[in-house]
């Protein structure tokens, strides 16, 4: 079994576990150490009978480690990977709960987490660090770059380009060959009909930027 931590202790770092957990009833893959936190005053802490070890330094033992990043937020993520570069020892894995459907075809890079429900049909690509999770579906030649969150129920129609750091939204639609810059934030149940700018924040049907931020 690989040695595997998850890094942050909130919602979807348990969700994560649980995730790996499911993998583990169909093959015993992971053996989950804990949590990692970068707030201290949840170091020793236990969730659901697991302990919070530490923060990033827990990772200079040196010994090798997998890492799930179990964190939401595409910034917060971003920012996270980004200070763990320097642990040549961390490794990241593509989490995959077994009912995925999921073709061979696709191409994913490293550290995505897919989670329970979802459908991935034909010749997607998947960066690193992108979230899908529970319940999603993306369709054919669909391409989402690195760390960009799909949150629950959400439907992705083919030939999507999904910039960096997006954040689509829970039960969130988007039309066949649309493309949402980075930084972008979907909000929930929104339906894109039309290509939307970098860095704003979009609601409605049609989805609309209602605001711009950094």
């Amino acid at each position: 079994m690989k040695n595997i931590v998850v890094y942050g202790s909130g919602g979807f770092a348990r969700e994560v576990v649980h995730l790996i957990e499911a993998i583990n009833e169909v093959n015993n893959e992971w053996n989950v150490l804990g949590y990692l936190d970068d707030n201290e005053s949840n170091h020793g802490m236990k969730i659901n009978e697991l302990t919070v070890l530490g923060g990033a330094n827990w990772l200079e033992k040196g010994e090798v480690v997998y890492v799930a990043a179990g964190i939401g937020s595409p910034k917060a993520k971003k920012s996270i990977v980004q200070k763990l570069k320097k642990y040549s020892n961390v490794r990241y894995p593509n989490l995959v709960h077994p009912n995925v459907k999921i073709s061979r075809f696709n191409q994913l890079g490293e550290g995505n987490i897919i989670c329970e429900g979802s459908i991935l049909t034909t010749n997607i690509i998947l960066d690193n660090f992108v979230i899908v999770n529970l319940n999603c579906t993306i369709g054919h030649d669909v391409h989402i770059k690195n760390f960009s969150t799909i949150l629950p129920n959400s439907s992705i129609s083919g030939n999507v380009l999904i910039e960096e750091c997006v954040d689509f939204g829970t039960n969130a639609t988007i039309i066949q060959g649309i493309s949402i810059g980075a930084g972008t934030i979907i909000g929930a149940g929104a339906v894109v009909v039309r290509d939307l700018p970098a860095n704003c924040t979009a609601v409605g049907a049609p989805a609309k930027p209602i605001k711009f931020h950094e």
